[in-house]
């Protein structure tokens, strides 16, 4: 499941909207916004992510997040480390090796350590 697709999922249950519902109401197939709830459909187009927006009704700081989490759910990703340091792409390689078998937890102290690097990158002059 990719983060847009849970998060929708998740608004969805909390608003006692079905799958077929919200399918309906945008315009797809129920069948296509489970594959792109879990991941087996690339990022959502613009339009849809609005249509969600509008069909779960969510205002401000929720259809931001909305929007930031479609940015972050493409399946598949490709990393180019072309031209970056060797660690870049020893690193972009053990994790696409290792992904898989990494648990939550460490899945979500790496995120914080991205995190942490982006914060400290907006204070800085380098770029992102």
């Amino acid at each position: 499941m990719t983060p847009f697709g849970q998060r929708v999922r998740d608004l969805r249950a909390q608003r006692g909207v079905t799958l077929a519902q919200m399918a309906d109401a945008l315009g797809v197939t129920p069948a296509y916004l489970s594959a792109l709830e879990h991941g087996k459909r690339g990022r959502p187009t613009f339009t849809l992510i609005q249509g969600a927006i509008h069909v779960l009704g969510v205002i401000w700081d929720e259809a931001d997040e909305l929007v930031r989490l479609a940015d972050l759910s493409h399946p598949r990703v490709v990393v180019d480390t072309a031209g970056l340091e060797p660690e870049a792409t020893l690193l972009a390689n053990r994790l696409a090796r290792e992904i898989g078998a990494l648990e939550p937890d460490i899945l979500r102290r790496l995120c914080a350590v991205l995190d942490e690097a982006s914060a400290s990158r907006i204070g800085s002059d380098k770029p992102a």
